[in-house]
């Protein structure tokens, strides 16, 4: 035996680890698994949970479906209902009961219609057949519109009974074709493949009414989603109600939720015509008269430039010119004289200055005038020369050797070589040797010749 937990041999299970351990194996064995059967015995308590029976012609399953999940069914589940669900099988361990506990559930025959759908959808959308770059617009006004679907319908009525009242003027074929059954697929494609070829349309509505997804299966056809696509003008789909959605309405260049909504995107409405007409014809009023007053303003310039023209009103502005161009002969003759005045006084006045005795006077007061300024500037050169040499004199005084006799000393030189005396060795007894003085001469005879002796501790010589 396996499970969660070995059992050992001889161990004694009590019914509560008996059916747990049955839950913990069953419940890893069938962890999620689709289950189809007829309901019975369907009960939702108070507490929201849906609990019933799964049962076919040879056994029955009980089941439970538990809150939120219970509270989201499309369908309300009733017995006799056959639904396919999805669930994990486990055991109610209180009692010992095999159970089926339900995630999803929806009926069988419309749940696998829905997962071919999907399927078809995801396929087809992972091929760009649905892209929205592919998709050709609707024009705006068409010349011709053609209308796929069933002539006994009630959408034909409310599509045409549209047209007619937002835009009677564009004419409408209808183009007869099943909506519903196995030969609707194949005859609708025929039909937009004929339309195709005959070129009369400028677009294409693929409609019908209401009903569940089994009557509205033709529309999920493959080989009419790539027609759609390659229809050379634009389709528009309205294929049931808003919430209906098929292959086709995917595929086709616009969808519309109804019929009727179809048939308002494919053509203008009228009073919105009527509403744009009356303003165009209110500007096109407004742009008469203004083009009116235009030219009437237009008509009494050129009137006036016509007046303007008249020989009689030339003559008179040429006189008037006339006059000031005399005018302005005369003021410029004045100025002209008086300018040619100007020059000659100007030029008697010049020549006046250049007379040359006129020049002779002008020469001699200049030369008086530099006479002046060149006897002022030698008595200032000699002054200043004056005092420079008085200067120079009081310097060369400082540093002459009379002014050293005239503060006592006396200078020696010897009369035989007119030398002077400098040391007590240039001399001997007898000698005889003149001194100069400030005021006047005297002659000597040297009696002794004594040198200077030095003073050890002063360091100077005595003489």
């Amino acid at each position: 035996m396996t499970g969660n937990q070995d059992i050992g041999a001889g161990e004694i299970l009590s019914p509560t680890r008996l059916n747990r351990l049955a839950r913990e194996l069953i419940e890893a064995r069938f962890a999620s698994i689709w289950v189809e059967g007829e309901l019975s015995n369907v009960a939702r308590p108070s507490s929201g949970h849906l609990y019933f029976t799964l049962k076919d012609g040879g056994a029955q399953v009980r089941c439970a479906m538990f809150k939120p999940r219970s509270t989201w069914l499309p369908f309300r589940p009733a017995d006799g209902m056959h639904v396919l669900l999805r669930g994990r099988v486990s055991l109610y361990e209180p009692r010992g009961e095999f159970q089926l506990v339900a995630e999803h559930m929806e009926e069988a025959g419309e749940g696998a219609l829905r997962r071919a759908f999907e399927a078809l959808k995801a396929r087809l959308s992972a091929e760009g057949l649905f892209d929205a770059a592919g998709k050709r617009a609707v024009p705006r006004w068409p010349r011709r519109i053609g209308v796929l679907t069933s002539p006994s319908g009630a959408a034909v009525r409310d599509v045409l009974s549209v047209l007619g009242r937002r835009f009677p003027l564009v004419p409408v074929d209808i183009l007869p074709v099943p909506v519903q059954g196995p030969e609707a697929a194949p005859a609708i494609v025929a039909m937009l493949q004929a339309a195709a070829r005959a070129g009369r349309h400028d677009v294409l509505l693929l409609t019908r009414g209401g009903g569940s997804i089994e009557d509205l299966w033709a529309f999920n056809d493959e080989t009419l989603a790539r027609t759609l696509r390659a229809s050379p003008m634009p389709v528009v789909a309205a294929i049931g109600h808003e919430t209906d959605f098929t292959i086709a309405e995917f595929a086709a260049d616009l969808r519309a939720p109804t019929p009727s909504a179809a048939a308002e995107l494919l053509v203008p409405d009228r009073a919105d015509l009527e509403r744009a007409l009356a303003r165009h014809r209110l500007q096109l009023q407004r742009c008469v008269r203004l083009a009116q007053e235009r030219r009437a303003q237009r008509l009494d310039q050129l009137w006036a430039r016509l007046q303007a023209q008249h020989p009689r009103a030339r003559l008179a502005r040429a006189r008037e010119r006339l006059a000031l161009l005399r005018a302005r002969i005369v003021r410029a003759a004045q100025r002209d004289g008086e300018r040619r005045a100007g020059r000659l006084a100007r030029a008697a006045v010049g020549l006046r200055a250049g007379h040359p005795q006129q020049r002779l006077l002008r020469a001699a007061e200049r030369s008086a005038g530099l006479r002046e300024r060149l006897r002022a500037a030698t008595g200032q050169a000699l002054e200043r020369r004056r005092r420079l040499l008085a200067e120079l004199a009081r310097t060369l005084h400082a540093v002459s050797p009379l002014a050293t006799l005239e503060r006592g000393y006396a200078i020696l030189d010897q009369p035989a070589t007119g030398g002077i005396v400098r040391s007590v060795a240039q001399v001997r007894p007898d000698d005889r040797v003149r001194a100069r003085l400030a005021d006047g001469l005297l002659e000597l005879r040297v009696e002794q010749v004594r040198p200077a002796a030095v003073n050890p501790d002063r360091g100077e010589e005595q003489r």
